[in-house]
């Protein structure tokens, strides 16, 4: 994989994302060693300028680089000179100029990151950008999907939740098609984005407003291989996008009842859910406490990936993965 930059997981081929997960599973051993540190990035400065809370993506970022020796610095938006008034062009220019490798860049600006891109020389990753995309949250996605399901070329995933607001759910319909899988999003016609039926016909992947008709389909090879569940994120909502949250919970919330349910159909099934969670929203504590819940396995893997994603930028093809 040669690029500068990943801002969107439509950047990906198929085969730049199975290169970058068989990369990840090479760097998931590292996180199993007694000492977890290669000498990858040594030499290489990585910032984390966050606008935007986060405790996975961002301590993940940071633990990828410092375990592959890059010298990892955390910059918040309170923290810069971005709360004294000064610019995002400004603010990066200002940091590039101290001559780093890598900016990973969360902003609540959807498109932030490639407008980034323009103004720096070094390499921009996208943590998250607004409404629009969440390309790492993608790749870690497919890869806690792959160690479960193994291939994912005809698997069925079944998404449910804010579709509205919900990055993740755009970078998966995505990289999760890159991988051959049959996408299935589910959410109230509220929560649905704008224009999602040319979108879905455009990737290929199907809609419904029924989770209930998803998840029990009457065809076997119809039903889902796994489910993930999409957080109600009420910190962008200015309307009533639903009555109630006990409403919600009813129609599209993965509660004890629905998980013994699809149990009886398929006991190890895969729930996956990005974080953080409403727990008792949009999952039940049975369903995100499950055995068969991927949801710690998706965390885990985020370090992996994101040290596979810091490879391929900055490390080059030729160099030593360990």
């Amino acid at each position: 994989m040669t690029r500068k930059h990943l801002l969107s997981s439509a950047d990906l081929s198929r085969d730049e994302v199975e290169a970058i997960l068989d990369t990840a599973a090479s760097m998931h051993d590292v996180q199993r060693r007694e000492v977890k540190k290669i000498p990858t990035l040594r030499g290489r400065t990585v910032i984390n300028l966050f606008f935007e809370d986060s405790t996975r993506t961002r301590s993940s970022f940071e633990i990828a680089g410092k375990w592959m020796s890059a010298d990892t610095i955390n910059i918040t938006g309170k923290g810069s000179s971005t709360s004294k008034g000064e610019s995002l062009r400004d603010t990066v220019k200002t940091i590039c100029a101290m001559a780093v490798d890598a900016l990973v860049i969360r902003h609540s600006a959807s498109g932030a990151c490639h407008q980034v891109a323009q103004w720096v020389d070094a390499s921009v990753i996208n943590a998250g950008d607004g409404t629009h995309e969440h390309p790492t949250q993608a790749l870690l996605d497919a890869y806690t999907l792959r160690q479960r399901l193994g291939s994912l070329d005809g698997r069925h995933i079944v998404i449910v939740g804010d579709l509205a607001h919900s990055r993740v759910f755009r970078s998966n319909v995505i990289t999760l098609g890159r991988l051959g899988a049959r996408v299935t999003v589910v959410a109230p016609p509220t929560l649905m984005p704008s224009g999602i039926g040319d979108w879905s016909a455009r990737d290929g992947f199907a809609t419904s407003w029924d989770l209930d008709q998803t998840l029990y389909a009457a065809s076997p090879g119809d039903r889902p291989d796994a489910v993930m569940m999409l957080r109600v994120q009420r910190e962008r909502m200015s309307g009533g996008f639903f009555p109630t949250e006990r409403e919600y919970t009813a129609g599209y919330g993965l509660t004890r009842e629905r998980l013994t349910r699809l149990y009886a159909a398929t006991p190890d099934l895969p729930i996956l859910h990005p974080g953080p969670m409403n727990r008792g929203l949009e999952i039940s504590a049975e369903a995100a406490d499950a055995t068969s819940s991927a949801i710690l396995d998706q965390v885990s893997a985020g370090v992996a990936v994101r040290m596979a994603v810091l490879y391929h930028l900055l490390a080059g093809e030729t160099e030593a993965a360990a």
